[in-house]
């Protein structure tokens, strides 16, 4: 508590004299502590505990052995659960119908517990005859039972599970462990009843479709048989008639036909080729398996055989050599006969196999017609077919469905989808009252409130407060100077940080900085970084030597952990030389003339953790259609970085403003080795161009006074 008047002096809380405060009334404190603690630990002890008992339910799908049910939900049976399923059966525990029935079984009417209206007390009649309170003994006894059972009863579902858990609040351990098991075992039966109820259900509801679709499957099996007799159409297989059959036949005997008849033609010519040139026909595989050519043959040898050995002995023109060579020569006219049969037979072959194709041809034709008739009048019957199967399958489905659910109807064998996992156990220790938290809390909340007032009494009374000495106000801190170059419209002149304060300042840390080291790469960084600059433009009059400082600044912001890309708009592209990894890399220009994605033009440096968008290799001309799309490009990279620096090299105001706004962009000269008249220009073009927030960086430091990070580039 302080306070600043004209005639009064300033006063603070004295935090030791309120602490000896309360350690002169230690007795006190201790004493209403202890007491708060008896009165809490006695009150605790005084009230009836109450006792929990908890029982567990596991909700899944359950089916008896013996039903064959085979189709099971794809997932598993258990996801018709979900959690609104669950939520459901929550419900369905807390049900009115359900309590009464276990308040029925239990017989909770006779208990004192689930009805302590029935003896309301002597206030409570008071107030009912005054009219404060309505009379209890108005409601039935099941509502007032129902309402106590409510007020004691918690159903929740466990946390990502299929578990509901049902917990009972009591007077009585045993009762508080029975009941829960009571209503979990009620819950069953409910279950299993109404799964029951459905089987019986759709049993009677099947009994007449079942009776309907047999006589619908008669009548469409019947008029299948009939459209087929009409139509001819023949089954000789499961997807074939009996035109389609011949058809069939008749093809493949027709291949094969014409398969011989163009092999004995073949064989015919080759006989004859061999007898018009005068060659041997002994090579022809017809002629030599002839039985008859073998016989001449074998005949041709044996008296050639006899002419050899009667050559030695007679001469030429003896009768009997002359007998054997007559033999020779007929034998030689009676193998070209038979060749000219076997030519003639292979002749009459090829003509035999050229009638037969000619027959089946016509027969095929005639065939195709009825094959086509009898495709249009398939259409018919697949109709028919199609209904009278998908009556067979639906009356199937059905009797299926129907002898499952009388099965399960007779043997009375329909499980609940819910199974207990924890059954409740007679607790042996109260839920209620905790004597040992109460007193505990009871202890500390006296000692906190004793503490309290004692500090509020003293502060009230002002022996807690102490005047405050003017030696001891804290003296005033001037803000430190902001790092700018001042508009054009003002005087041009050389930043001096010449106040008074500064140089106290400075003196005591022991070291005035120089002029020039206001302007170096280090204090650029720093003046950034403290004015949360979040887009900054780089104008390099002095060219390549302008553009490594700007890289320099990127990096050493990179060091800093900053998040800094640097867009090279320079002409150089002196920045993508020396922080790209090739210089053939997909860059701005690429972006602008859309030739790649956002993501592919931004890649890393090669000494820092900053990251650069080259100059890329696309048209500058096409690139330069674009431009419009550059200024969302800078903003959507100042959604990702701390700082987007955009160098443009030796660019006048006129370029600067069409990739740059006015308000929010801060211009950087990067004028190292350039002269102070050009700076000046420089300022003066930038202030006319209505740009405000303009920052000189020569480049010079305490780190390299002849060219900071050069090295590093």
């Amino acid at each position: 508590m302080s306070g600043v008047g004209s005639g009064q002096q300033d006063v603070d809380i004295d935090l030791g004299g309120l602490v000896r405060a309360i350690w002169q009334r230690r007795t006190r404190v201790l004493l209403v502590t202890v007491c708060a603690a008896a009165i809490a630990f006695t009150a605790a002890k005084m009230i009836a505990p109450d006792y929990e008992g908890e029982t567990r339910v596991l909700i899944e799908s359950r089916e008896p052995e013996f039903s064959g049910q085979s189709q099971v939900p794809p997932g598993g049976s258990d996801r018709v659960f979900d959690e609104s399923g669950i939520s459901s059966q929550v419900q369905v525990l807390r049900s009115v119908d359900l309590i009464k029935q276990v308040a029925r079984n239990m017989k909770l009417h006779e208990l004192a517990e689930f009805d302590p209206s029935a003896h309301p007390s002597a206030a409570s009649d008071l107030l009912v005859m005054l009219g404060l309170k309505k009379n209890p003994l108005e409601l039935p006894p099941e509502e007032r039972i129902l309402k106590e059972f409510n007020s004691k009863l918690q159903v929740y579902q466990v946390e990502k599970s299929r578990v509901i858990a049902i917990v009972f609040t009591s007077k009585d351990p045993q009762l508080a462990a029975a009941i829960p098991n009571e209503m979990a075992k009620v819950y069953q039966a409910l279950q299993s009843g109404a799964k029951l109820d459905s089987n019986s259900e759709a049993s009677r509801w099947l009994e007449p479709e079942i009776a309907n679709l047999r006589e619908k499957v008669r009548e469409a099996e019947a008029k299948v048989a009939v459209y087929r007799a009409e139509s001819g159409l023949l089954p000789t297989g499961e997807t074939q008639n009996f035109a389609t059959r011949q058809l069939t036949d008749i093809s493949t005997e027709l291949a094969r036909v014409r398969g011989e008849r163009a092999n004995a033609a073949a064989r015919a010519e080759g006989v004859r080729a061999a007898l018009a040139a005068g060659r041997s026909v002994d090579t022809l595989a017809d002629i030599v398996g002839s039985p008859m050519i073998q016989r001449l043959k074998e005949n041709r040898a044996n008296i050639q055989g006899q002419i050899a050995d009667l050559s030695t002995a007679l001469l030429d023109g003896h009768p009997r050599l002359k007998g054997l060579k007559s033999q020779l020569e007929g034998i030689e006219g009676q193998i070209r006969a038979e060749t000219h049969k076997i030519l003639g037979s292979l002749d009459n072959e090829a003509k035999v196999g050229q009638l037969r194709e000619q027959q089946l041809v016509q027969q095929l034709n005639a065939l195709k017609a009825q094959s086509a008739q009898a495709g249009e009048e398939e259409v018919g019957l697949r109709a028919l077919e199609r209904e009278a199967t998908a009556q067979r399958q639906l009356l199937e489905t059905y009797l299926a469905r129907y002898r499952e659910a009388t099965s399960r109807s007779v043997a009375n064998a329909t499980p609940a989808d819910a199974r207990v996992i924890s059954k409740a156990v007679v607790p042996t220790n109260a839920s209620f009252p905790k004597v040992l938290p109460i007193t505990m809390v009871a202890a500390f909340a006296a000692f906190l409130v004793s503490c309290v007032v004692i500090m509020l009494g003293e502060l009230f009374s002002g022996r807690a407060l102490r005047p405050v000495s003017a030696s001891g106000a804290t003296p005033l801190r001037s803000p430190s100077p902001a790092l700018a170059i001042p508009s054009a419209a003002e005087e041009i002149s050389a930043p001096v940080l010449a106040t008074e304060e500064l140089t106290e300042r400075e003196e005591q840390q022991g070291s005035i900085p120089a002029p020039d080291d206001d302007f170096s790469i280090e204090a650029v960084a720093d003046h950034l970084r403290e004015k949360d600059v979040r887009v900054a433009v780089s104008v390099s009059p002095g060219g390549d030597e302008g553009s490594t400082a700007a890289v320099m600044l990127a990096r050493l912001l990179a060091e800093k952990e900053q998040k800094v890309v640097m867009i090279d708009l320079s002409g150089s592209a002196c920045p993508t030389r020396l922080m790209a990894q090739s210089p053939h890399l997909p860059g701005i220009t690429n972006l602008l003339s859309g030739e790649v994605a956002f993501a592919e033009s931004i890649h890393g440096d090669r000494f820092s953790d900053a990251h650069v968008i080259p100059h890329g290799d696309a048209d500058p001309r096409v690139a330069m259609r674009g431009i419009e799309r550059l200024q969302m490009i800078i903003d959507a990279l100042t959604n990702a970085y701390d700082l987007v620096l955009i160098e443009c090299g030796s660019a006048d105001a006129d370029a600067v403003a069409k990739i740059a706004r006015r308000e929010g962009s801060e211009i950087i000269l990067s004028a190292r080795s350039v002269g102070d008249e050009q700076i000046v220009e420089l300022l003066t073009s930038f202030g006319e161009a209505g740009y405000r927030d303009i920052m000189l960086m020569t480049g010079r430091g305490e780190s390299d006074p002849e060219f900071p990070g050069r090295h590093a580039a």
